[in-house]
C-alpha cells in the first residue's frame, strides 16, 4: 500500500533552517507529482510546494517563495523540502501528499516550529 513517511522537523530559531524528507513507498514514486503542505492549529491545510514528476517543474506558496525549495530523488523515492530563513508564522504540521490513480494520500506529518 502506499506509505509516505515524513522525518527533519523539530524546534529552530528564527531566521534558521530544516530540511524535511518524505520517505515514499508502495507505488511508482517517479510517475507521481509530490506536494508539501502544511497546517497550523486552528488554520486550513494549505499547499506548501509542488515538484513535478521529473522534477523539472516547482510551484511555491506566495509565503514560502525564495525562502523554501521542494526537489526529489526518484532513485530514492524521497522528496525534500529545504526551508530556509524561518519565521514564526511557518509554525505548523508539514504533510507530504500524492495523488496517484485519482486517490490523494498522506503521511503522518512532521511538527515544524519556529520560535526563540
Amino acid at each position: 500500500q502506499v506509505q509516505l513517511v515524513e522525518s527533519g522537523g523539530g524546534l529552530v530559531q528564527p531566521g534558521g533552517s530544516l530540511r524535511l524528507s518524505c520517505a515514499a513507498s508502495g507505488f511508482t514514486f517517479s510517475v507521481a507529482p509530490m506536494s508539501w503542505y502544511r497546517q497550523a492549529p486552528g488554520k486550513e491545510r494549505e499547499l506548501v510546494a509542488t515538484i513535478t514528476r521529473a522534477g523539472l517543474r516547482t510551484d511555491y506558496a506566495d509565503s514560502v517563495k525564495a525562502r523554501f525549495t521542494i526537489s526529489r530523488d526518484n532513485a530514492a523515492n524521497t522528496v525534500y523540502l529545504q526551508m530556509n530563513s524561518l519565521k514564526p508564522e511557518d509554525t505548523a504540521r508539514y504533510y507530504c501528499n500524492t495523488v496517484y490513480w485519482g486517490a490523494r494520500y498522506w503521511g503522518q506529518g512532521t511538527q515544524v516550529t519556529v520560535s526563540s
